[in-house]
């Protein structure tokens, strides 16, 4: 990677993190929470890079040898933390991987960081262990921590470190991304961008999936005819073609995103407006009977079934109920 040039959006957290390294004001731990997908590793990697780089003058240079050596994977001074046990990161992996490494001094030059993904499964005994290595650390060791859920780790190992939130990126953003850096067509890049919902991995794995295209025109057939089928072969349909709790969600994610359209449209009567542009017809089709508050509604409830697949109530029953109210509300 070059830097941090590579992290789309999250431009306060580069902000911080380049002016930190420009004044040389260095924090020994670091906390980065956000979904995954993102970006955390992105902007770790970027760091981590920049800390190491021989220029130090706020970003990677990527000419010196300390460079090279990161991009190769072989920096003896940047260490990824791992754990046997995919479930949690135990004392053990804290104790030998950091505890036990850290008093030892950079082996090129003024800093040695480490990097634990994942870092919410640390157990308490192991966030304990981290502890004590934050209180007082070596001046040139700095710790990630990178996490989806930063309320997992104990009081007092967040009040030793500085967290910094990760954003939704902009859809202008991502959308400028799959069209220039994986050559996405338009029209795909703004559905995926769209439905994403500012995770940018979200959206590069869609865009990248032929599974994921195949159900996304399924579900479109779907939507477009949906005044015109009964309720059991909508229900029928899901439980044959849909498969995984995290496939139901996706496909509720592209509802969302599809009914938001027929709101836009009912308010505005503006294609440009809204990202499923070459299925005008059928979007404004739909915006005829139903009052704002039904669309409302309707949205509302796709929220709520999400909610329940999420809870592992009964799916089929979820979805009856959901198609059950959209097709009320479309033809009230």
């Amino acid at each position: 990677m070059k830097g941090f040039e590579d992290v789309i959006g999250h431009e306060q957290i580069k902000e911080h993190l380049q002016n930190a390294l420009r004044n040389r004001r260095i924090y020994h731990a670091y906390i980065l929470n956000g979904e995954d997908g993102a970006g955390k590793n992105l902007l770790a990697a970027a760091f981590a890079k920049a800390l190491v780089c021989e220029a130090g003058y706020g970003d990677a240079c990527n000419m010196c040898d300390a460079c090279k050596l990161f991009d190769a994977g072989t920096h003896p001074d940047v260490r990824y933390v791992t754990h046997e046990t995919p479930a949690s990161i135990g004392v053990s992996d804290i104790r030998s991987q950091i505890v036990g490494d850290i008093m030892v001094k950079p082996y090129r030059g003024r800093r040695k960081v480490y990097i634990i993904d994942e870092a919410e499964k640390m157990t308490p005994q192991a966030q304990n262990a981290l502890l004590k290595t934050i209180e007082e650390p070596p001046e040139y060791a700095v710790i990630l921590l990178l996490t989806n859920n930063v309320e997992l780790f104990l009081p007092t190992v967040r009040s030793r470190c500085i967290c910094l939130d990760l954003r939704p990126v902009s859809q202008e953003q991502i959308t400028k991304l799959l069209m220039e850096k994986y050559q996405v067509p338009d029209y795909n890049a703004r559905i995926c961008a769209a439905y994403s919902q500012g995770n940018t991995g979200k959206a590069i794995n869609m865009a990248t999936s032929e599974k994921f295209h195949e159900m996304h025109d399924y579900l479109v057939n779907i939507l477009r005819n949906i005044q015109d089928m009964e309720v059991y072969e909508v229900v029928d349909d899901f439980h044959m073609k849909i498969s995984g709790r995290q496939e139901m969600l996706d496909v509720l994610d592209l509802m969302t995103v599809w009914f938001h359209d027929v709101l836009i449209l009912k308010a505005t009567a503006d294609v440009n407006q809204i990202v499923y542009q070459d299925e005008y017809r059928f979007l404004l089709k739909q915006t005829y009977k139903p009052s704002y508050g039904d669309i409302s509604e309707i949205l509302d409830a796709i929220q709520k079934a999400g909610v329940r697949i999420r809870a592992n109530v009964n799916r089929d029953t979820t979805i009856e109920l959901l198609i059950s109210t959209i097709k009320e509300k479309l033809d009230d």
